[in-house]
């Protein structure tokens, strides 16, 4: 008998049998559950500013990292580049307040529609590319936008940055008390988890899975691989330049080596994502419960002894989840609770 042929690919009119679409507001409880106990965290800490402080970084990257997981996580595209996005949104937030004196509000949309349009317009031929070489790619983009941000010194500052003047109020999107803050990102990730879920419970979301498992495969079945790719790419980025803004105002002075830094941006939000649950909509959140925290007690305590130490117990803790976690917390806990169920 002869081999069956795997080359088959289905004609663009043949409809596609996809799955059953589940409707994301089964998720709603629980995300509204997560929601509530993050929230508690903030109040159990009033008064700590540096409890405070830390917990709207690990809000920031938690929601940063949920928008890399759409693409990263769901569509398999392991992007390092993601610094690029974070930068448009800062750096337009920054222009338009410097310049024009509007509230950094009124950025989001612009700063997510131009990530989202450079992010597909960048990646159309970058797809073409898979695996590390992909990674290599957007690391590549990220050098690049970087050089360019440095010549353009009349646009991003250069080496000198550019400094948000203080004027407290909502309307600017500043404030005295860290607790704000850290309610402003918890409002940030709590739109970011909302979108993952969304897009995880739609056809979106299994085209996105059905890409990562096997492209061809995918294709033959009649799914649009690139357009599939691109549009996760463009949320992802549109979410991720929102972040930028909201980093803008929170720091309040950026410059072209912090926001494109390849490991305390790029690498960061996808090492997050990795820990905590690469493809699940709240392993984001709990690898930045984990990481920020770590990061930041690490840095204090090694940091001074030996430069890069921090780093290098990172890496290991990077290396331990790949051997022994590797669906992450999330997903390890998924399984482990699936099996205690089942032995029942």
């Amino acid at each position: 008998m002869s081999n069956p042929d795997t080359s088959f690919r289905a004609p663009p009119d043949t409809p596609v049998a996809m799955p059953r679409v589940r409707s994301f507001v089964g998720e709603l409880p629980l995300l509204a559950f997560v929601l509530a106990a993050c929230a508690g965290l903030i109040v159990f800490f009033t008064g700590n500013s540096f409890a405070q402080n830390l917990l709207a970084t690990t809000f920031l990257f938690a929601a940063l990292s949920t928008s890399w997981n759409i693409i990263g996580g769901l569509g398999g595209q392991f992007s390092l580049g993601h610094s690029v996005f974070f930068a448009f949104g800062a750096y337009i937030a920054a222009r338009m307040h410097l310049d024009l004196g509007l509230s950094p509000w009124l950025a989001l949309l612009p700063a997510a529609l131009v990530a989202a349009a450079f992010a597909m317009l960048v990646s159309w031929p970058v797809f073409r590319l898979r695996g590390p070489f992909f990674a290599i790619a957007t690391m590549a983009m990220t050098e690049v936008v970087l050089a360019l941000a440095m010549y353009f010194s009349s646009i991003t500052g250069g080496a000198q940055g550019l400094s948000i003047p203080f004027k407290a109020g909502l309307h600017n999107m500043i404030f005295r008390d860290r607790m704000s803050y850290a309610i402003l990102m918890l409002c940030f990730l709590a739109v970011t988890l909302i979108v993952m879920a969304a897009v995880t419970r739609s056809r979106l979301g299994y085209q996105l899975r059905a890409v990562h498992d096997n492209e061809d495969t995918a294709e033959a079945a009649g799914i649009d691989v690139l357009r599939t790719k691109l549009v996760g790419m463009g949320i992802s980025a549109a979410l991720t330049a929102m972040g930028g803004v909201f980093f803008l105002m929170y720091v309040r002075v950026v410059d072209p080596p912090s926001l494109f830094s390849l490991f305390d941006i790029g690498v960061k939000i996808a090492l997050i994502a990795l820990i905590g649950g690469i493809g699940t909509i709240y392993g984001p959140l709990l690898g930045a419960l984990l990481v920020v925290p770590l990061e930041g007690m690490l840095r204090a305590e090694l940091g001074g002894m030996m430069p890069g130490s921090n780093l290098i117990v990172l890496g290991f803790i990077l290396v331990l989840t790949a051997m022994y976690l590797r669906k992450g917390i999330a997903g390890t806990g998924t399984d482990l609770f699936a099996r205690i169920r089942g032995g029942r």
